[in-house]
């Protein structure tokens, strides 16, 4: 069993914004983890709320917006920065 941490839900979360990955991988793993993992005892409320959410991401009525990411990310102790580089 996998100990799902604050760190492990930002490191996904980053990853899908920057594009790293897709959101059917997004929702795969929030909900693989909540059947298959453990939530870091000291976050779990907010874990399963934001995992829960993820998981539901591929439902058009229950969609994501920039608000939503950047939310989840204040809640785990994050800041959202945006930077843009040339491509």
């Amino acid at each position: 069993m996998i100990l799902i941490t604050r760190e492990m839900v930002q490191a996904k979360l980053i990853g899908y914004l920057n594009h790293h990955v897709s959101l059917n991988e997004l929702v795969d793993w929030a909900e693989s983890s909540l059947l298959d993992g453990e939530l870091d005892q000291r976050d779990a409320p907010v874990l399963r709320e934001i995992i829960a959410r993820l998981g539901l991401a591929d439902v058009r009525q229950f969609g994501l917006t920039w608000e939503d990411f950047s939310g989840f990310l204040k809640r785990l102790g994050y800041m959202v920065e945006v930077r843009v580089i040339a491509a």
